[in-house]
């Protein structure tokens, strides 16, 4: 299993909800989190076989700000 971290622009409950029919549409996603209180509001995704750039670009494509953030 992975770990991915994002950071975004789900910064509010409403954004969050409105992203999340397409962050639990991604194969292989089995818990995820967002972080409002840190400044990037982190998405934390524990997943098998999922591409960062796959999450980011679905995520991307509905309109929101997804970044993956590297050690």
């Amino acid at each position: 299993m992975d770990i991915l971290i994002f950071k975004t622009n789900l910064n509010n409950p409403q954004l969050i909800s409105e992203a999340k029919p397409f962050i639990q549409n991604i194969q292989g996603i089995r818990r995820w989190n967002v972080d409002m209180q840190d400044c990037d509001n982190v998405l934390r995704i524990e997943a098998d076989q999922v591409s960062p750039r796959s999450v980011e670009s679905i995520l991307k494509s509905a309109g929101y700000f997804c970044e993956e953030l590297e050690d």
